[in-house]
């Protein structure tokens, strides 16, 4: 199956993008390269043996996009394309606004023009916002987003749902991410930020290879069992898997949501312990303010995709920390030559 997949140089395209080559399917790569890199793509290549149509397109742009559906034809879409720092997003609405939204609004419009009817949306668990009860399953109320970022994947996800209410001949899978970790166990893709790291992971990996100087930890007087925050923590490789899994079930799934996490909360110091233990690397860190848009904790309930996926996440939070220090070391640069 020909799939198009938006945002495929970025952390989560990247990694799925070799899932798909793996399982016999064709990926088409649209990225701007606005947070991302082509050499990503490259290496996906590398690790596959396998070339890739790549497109250096805007979402934005409606009708380059069309031009990638019309040479294409795609009859799948993974839209992953997006911003995605929740700091940034509450600093910076509007640009998160038109592009998340807007940019989704002209992949859609494309999908109805050319007959495609198949899509998979990178969505994430702040759609459930400030949590009532944990852990967060796909009945839990969606809304109250706590920031910009989370609040455009709500959105899209309402899109979605009435595009689908509107047009039964849509299939549509919504997965709800949790936090992605980890990198390809060759080490030649992993996450690679641009400027300071807003997760987790590639901030403590910066500072274990000496690029920034110390993690800061953001609250330590959170309710929860150390004072930071807690969450879902899933390898992207086990991520990528479940996109795999939801294109495997999409023919006939109507609107479908899933999360996609491990039904298990980690917390920063927690994390920070794992690291060091898998690297052998001490990490300096402070504590400073809350972050604006955080959360205390957040962990999926991740059953509903076992039951009709036949999905699982795998690996381990020492394979998560292990991955990431194996990336991080062998391109302590990112993707930067």
């Amino acid at each position: 199956m020909k799939t198009l997949v938006t945002g495929g140089a970025g952390y989560i395209g990247s990694h799925t993008s070799v899932e798909l080559l793996a399982e016999g399917f064709e990926p088409v790569i649209l990225d701007n390269l606005s947070n991302s890199s082509y050499e990503a793509v490259s290496r996906v290549e590398a690790i596959s043996g396998k070339k890739v149509k790549f497109y250096k397109t805007d979402l934005l742009d409606a009708e380059a996009t069309r031009d990638v559906f019309k040479k294409e034809k795609p009859e799948c879409v993974i839209h992953f394309a997006g911003l995605k720092a929740v700091g940034e997003s509450v600093r910076v609405p509007l640009a998160y606004y038109r592009n998340n939204i807007t940019g989704t609004l002209n992949l859609l419009e494309a999908m109805k023009d050319f007959g495609v009817r198949k899509i998979i949306f990178s969505s994430s668990a702040t759609v459930y916002g400030l949590a009532e009860k944990l852990p967060l399953t796909e009945s839990s109320p969606a809304g109250g987003t706590t920031n910009p970022y989370g609040t455009t994947k709500l959105v899209i996800e309402w899109i979605l749902k009435d595009l689908y209410e509107s047009d039964k001949s849509f299939d549509i899978i919504s997965l709800r991410y949790f936090n992605p970790v980890g990198a390809h166990e060759s080490g030649l893709i992993g996450e690679n930020p641009t400027g300071i790291p807003n997760n987790l992971m590639p901030y403590i990996t910066q500072v274990a290879s000496g690029k920034l100087e110390k993690l800061q930890v953001f609250g330590d007087d959170y309710p929860t069992r150390d004072g930071s925050g807690v969450r879902d923590y899933i390898h992207v490789v086990d991520l990528a898997a479940g996109h795999i899994k939801a294109l495997q079930k999409i023919n006939g799934a109507g609107f479908k949501v899933y999360n996609l996490g491990t039904g298990r909360g980690a917390s920063v110091f927690e994390m920070i312990s794992a690291f060091e233990a898998a690297s052998g690397v001490k990490i300096p860190f402070e504590t400073v303010a809350r972050r604006a848009g955080d959360i205390a904790e957040c962990y999926a309930d991740p059953s509903l995709a076992r039951r009709e996926l036949g999905f699982e996440a795998k690996k381990t939070l020492t394979e998560m920390c292990a991955d990431s220090w194996n990336w991080q070391s062998k391109n302590p640069r990112g993707y930067e030559k």
